[in-house]
């Protein structure tokens, strides 16, 4: 009978409550379509994607700095806190129990309400009780409060996988370009040897008489801005070298122990076209999409709060006037009763608070669509990159051949003394450039590959985000 007459009292109070908006957001998900994203087949990028070099010096590089990265642990610790909130949102939806002992020492008035023998007397009111109380959520309040945990958490989780491909692709890009530079200086090396030989020969036909001191300033000028070279390019290893070791976390001495290894292609198939479901899988965009998750969800705990808040408390134990008769027969009490909750009137908090969590969600989905639009946009400047350079590989390549062509006819001609040494420094000077070039387009493919493995999610392993993040954002 109490329980059939509690329900339309619940109801009668949850009419008494004014909400003046339904907490619906306004904003809009981008989506395929909208941005000209096309539906193909392309392989999401394995989870390590780093070991498909196939160089173990790289691999122990990642490792490191993924163990002992402070940005990593930072994430890890934000992870922590997401998860322990979800624990602390789930205790409100369970049972609460708690003991309580209490022996009050006190002097009865003789003008109140308690009669002789009590009054104007001192005595111990003691009192010794479980208590247990439990709140029905009738509205859904905690279970709306535990999703959201649980969407925050996930969005955590998300954020943790997206700081360990943020560093890996930031170990892939510096130590390629220090193998960049380690070629660069072979380069270098390579050119003062052919430097020294060509002011070798000057020196000799100057003996001869075949040359002037021009030609040999000429060549010993050469040969000094090539060490010059070797010299700048020995500087941006050793930085390098700090750069790599820093995000290793360790010092200088662990990039000092980094060794050159040879540039190799990349061989990755670069795709036509990114759909849009397979960006979905970011994981900087599975956070964004978990954190609207959690937004609405917060929304919904917001309308609850409305409603009455309708509790079960109960308590059994025992009390007594005096602690010796605290455990006597006839000193045990227990009690159970239903307590209601309603506001009435606060001042419009609730309102305030609704239209906040509503703007909230606003907010969370314009960062949603901001993610997206900046995912697009890396995806297609990297493949555009991609593209060009496979172009500009093809045309480097036969200015390379040629201008090598040109500098042996240069020298022979030089040897035979039917060339001035004018001719041979500027086709020299076009091999160095050349050469230069090829390494530094070799490096950028294997720097545009981490990249185009950064802009697809970097193979991040992450449990499915909500298919719907906000149903009224549709």
């Amino acid at each position: 009978m109490k329980k059939i007459l509690l329900v339309p009292l619940v109801a009668a109070l949850a009419a008494c409550a004014g909400m003046d908006r339904d907490g619906a957001s306004h904003a809009r998900l981008v989506d395929a379509p909208t941005l000209g994203m096309a539906q193909a087949d392309v392989r999401w990028p394995v989870q390590q994607w780093w070991h498909r070099y196939g160089d173990a010096q790289l691999d122990g590089l990642v490792d490191e700095a993924i163990a002992g990265s402070p940005s990593i642990v930072i994430a890890q610790a934000r992870l922590a806190r997401a998860e322990a909130a979800v624990g602390n949102a789930r205790a409100n939806g369970l049972p609460q129990v708690d003991g309580t002992f209490t022996a009050t020492r006190q002097r009865y008035t003789e003008h109140g309400a308690i009669p002789a023998p009590l009054a104007g007397g001192v005595r111990t009111d003691s009192r010794l009780a479980l208590n247990v109380s439990y709140e029905l959520d009738f509205w859904n309040k905690n279970g709306s409060l535990l999703k959201a945990a649980v969407s925050e958490s996930r969005a955590a989780q998300a954020e943790n996988q997206a700081a360990v491909g943020i560093l890996a692709s930031a170990v892939g890009s510096a130590y390629f370009n220090l193998q960049r530079l380690f070629a660069q200086r072979d380069v270098l090396l390579a050119a003062i040897g052919q430097r020294e030989g060509v002011a070798d020969l000057t020196r000799q036909r100057y003996a001869s008489g075949l040359d002037t001191q021009v030609e040999v300033k000429q060549a010993d000028s050469a040969l000094a801005e090539a060490r010059t070279q070797l010299a700048q390019v020995d500087e941006s290893i050793a930085l390098q070298r700090n750069e790599l070791a820093a995000l290793a976390g360790a010092g200088p001495e662990r990039g000092a122990a980094i060794r050159p290894v040879p540039l190799v292609s990349p061989g990755t198939e670069v795709p036509a076209s990114i759909p849009l479901s397979l960006l979905g899988r970011r994981a900087d965009i599975v956070a964004a999409r978990w954190r609207v998750e959690s937004a609405q969800r917060n929304v919904d705990a917001a309308k609850a709060m409305f409603y009455p808040d309708v509790n079960l408390a109960g308590f059994v134990g025992t009390s007594a006037l005096g602690l010796s008769n605290l455990f006597k027969s006839g000193s045990q009490i227990i009690g159970v009763g239903p307590a209601i909750t309603l506001p009435i009137f606060e001042g419009g908090r609730l309102n305030a608070n609704l239209k906040g969590r509503a703007a909230d969600t606003d907010l969370a989905i314009a960062s949603y669509n901001q993610t997206v639009l900046h995912a697009v946009n890396e995806v297609a400047d990297t493949l555009a990159s991609i593209r060009a350079l496979d172009r500009e590989s093809g045309e480097q390549r036969k200015a390379r051949e040629a201008i090598e062509q040109a500098y042996e006819l240069a020298v022979k001609r030089y040897r035979a003394g039917l060339g001035n040494y004018l001719s041979v420094l500027t086709a020299q000077s076009a091999v160095l450039t050349q050469t230069r070039l090829d390494t530094d387009l070799k490096a950028r493919a294997l720097t545009l590959d981490v990249a185009l493995a950064k802009a697809l999610g970097g193979g991040a392993e992450l449990p499915a985000g909500p298919a719907e993040p906000v149903a009224a954002a549709r």
